[in-house]
């Protein structure tokens, strides 16, 4: 596996590559790598001729400049565990690399990125775009794989190449989880062991809510959801909402779509965890 940092020695990998008509496929992540991304890797890899994955802590789509700061960084792991599993290329550019000066364009998704993350994390999703995008014109993908996890960056996403009419496939992968339900996550790591126990109750509330569904309301299964997580101490609801899976808009009764995926966010301590499940 090579490791390259730089944009135009990428392109140069890469180039040689479709000369000999290779199909790439990309696999963008933040690194401190875990079972969940070796799953997406191991996809691409069975998809693909040549799997590029990139390990990029993104500025732009952190509004908290203390989440920035300590997202786990673990490059030396991250790259044997890509080699582990059969990636060609782990491509690991600097913040200067990336942004060579400041990329001023705005990106609007609406209503898709109004809602959940785009409402409690204010230009989270520009900043997602932003790079997402840069990955794309430098790697040129033919398809690109991303965590059903991050279940609204998914959607936004999609769309996204969509309107930029970009000529790639985008392949949702599900969520890979602990044996105990816990959703994997890099933010998993910076919990103690106290509150890793208690964030078992994510996972648990949801599953549980898929039984109470079969016999109760819509706003019943809500309201079941949001009474067991704030009951939990150390547990601090963000939001639970019940939304239609493909505009993310929050519906009313069970009947108004055929797709419905319940999302969740919410602080475990001060660490900030994500997860979802379909009814």
């Amino acid at each position: 596996m090579k490791v390259i940092h730089t944009i135009s020695e990428l392109k140069g990998e890469l180039d040689n590559c479709r000369s000999l008509g290779k199909s790439i496929g990309l696999v963008p992540t933040m690194g401190a790598l875990h079972k969940g991304h070796a799953s997406l890797v191991e996809r691409a890899v069975a998809e693909n001729d040549v799997v590029v994955v990139s390990i990029f802590v993104n500025p732009t789509q952190f509004n908290d400049k203390n989440d920035l700061k300590n997202y786990p960084r673990t490059l030396e792991a991250d790259c044997a565990l890509l080699e582990s599993v059969g990636a060609a290329i782990a491509f690991a550019p600097s913040v200067g690399e990336m942004y060579p000066e400041p990329d001023t364009r705005e990106f609007s998704f609406a209503p898709l990125d109004t809602v959940m993350e785009g409402a409690c994390r204010p230009g989270h999703f520009n900043g997602v775009a932003q790079i997402v995008s840069k990955l794309f014109y430098a790697v040129e993908p033919h398809k690109a794989y991303f965590g059903e996890k991050d279940f609204q960056q998914l959607a936004i996403i999609r769309e996204m190449v969509h309107r930029l009419a970009l000529d790639l496939q985008i392949v949702g992968c599900p969520i890979v989880r602990e044996p105990d339900g816990l959703a994997l996550s890099s933010r998993n790591t910076l919990l103690t062991s106290e509150e890793r126990e208690r964030a078992l109750t994510i996972s648990r509330t949801l599953f549980a809510s898929l039984e109470f569904a079969k016999e109760n309301t819509l706003a019943a299964t809500k309201a079941f959801v949001e009474k067991a997580i704030n009951d939990t101490e150390g547990l601090e609801l963000e939001y639970y909402q019940i939304v239609d899976g493909n505009t993310l808009q929050e519906i009313q009764e069970w009947s108004d779509s055929d797709y419905v995926v319940g999302c969740i966010a919410l602080f475990c301590g001060k660490i900030r965890l994500i997860d979802n499940i379909k009814y």
